[in-house]
């Protein structure tokens, strides 16, 4: 019996989105919706399990599209503002749960979201219409309903990062790293049974903190994985252009892709 699993991409963009904000080029102005990309998250349903990668800026729109209306629990890969800066929308997966919403991060970056949303773990928060976090610290590998998960460390700037790996009885085993540089050996040998890889392959040029598209091809290469997905995409990259330039096995992610199982 097929596995009662979906991935969903709620976005697929970089810190600035696409189109961004007063540029003229002809992929910020493109008619191909699969250039219009909000900042970078997923969510995973498996069975009865909804869960949410990051709480991006553009978490309502990607929500009310996406008709997403339960989260049982929200992993974050790291703290910098496109990740975590929508954790306010949070509230309304909040409404109809009797029980606070818990929320799986590395220390550092728990610390960031209780530092930038203090009212929201304050012991003061008792206000029915508040998001109630439940803190969960990251340390080791953990489970949410039926989707066992391994914290996969990268490189990223100066900032702790994590990517996942995903797995779920009857589910191919998807791997999402949407931010980092470089890969450490440990990570890479975690890889290397993944059936899916999601990773940031942000332009062509070469970043300080991001994978180019031909750096993440590499690692793809390298780790022979049946199918890759690039995302954390610039406004550089026109999907059909970029997609048919790939090596078969590798697609360019769009917001509202979906990966069932």
């Amino acid at each position: 019996m097929a596995a009662d699993f979906e991935l969903t991409f709620l976005g697929t963009g970089t810190s600035v989105g696409v189109p961004v904000i007063g540029c003229p080029c002809r992929i910020c102005h493109s008619s191909d919706p699969r250039n219009k990309r909000t900042r970078s998250s997923i969510h995973l349903r498996a069975g009865d399990t909804s869960v949410l990668v990051d709480s991006g800026p553009d978490l309502r729109e990607q929500a009310l599209r996406e008709g997403l209306s339960k989260v049982d629990a929200v992993i974050y890969t790291h703290d910098h503002v496109d990740h975590v800066v929508g954790f306010d929308e949070l509230r309304a997966f909040c409404w109809h749960r009797d029980s606070p919403l818990p929320l799986y991060a590395r220390p550092s970056c728990m610390d960031t979201l209780r530092t930038m949303f203090g009212w929201a773990f304050s012991e003061k928060n008792v206000h029915a219409g508040y998001i109630k976090p439940a803190p969960q610290l990251i340390e080791g590998p953990f489970s949410i309903g039926p989707l066992e998960i391994t914290p996969l460390p990268v490189e990223h700037a100066a900032t702790e990062t994590l990517g996942f790996l995903f797995r779920s009885p009857g589910a191919p085993a998807i791997a999402y790293i949407p931010d980092a540089k470089r890969i450490p050996c440990p990570t890479m040998d975690l890889l290397r049974d993944c059936d899916i890889l999601i990773i940031d392959g942000l332009h062509s040029r070469p970043h300080p903190t991001h994978l180019s598209t031909g750096e993440a091809l590499e690692i793809i290469a390298d780790l022979k994985v049946p199918r890759a997905w690039l995302t954390h995409l610039t406004h550089e990259s026109d999907h059909s252009e970029l997609e048919a330039s790939l090596p078969q096995g590798v697609g360019l992610a769009w917001d509202g892709l979906k990966i069932r199982a």
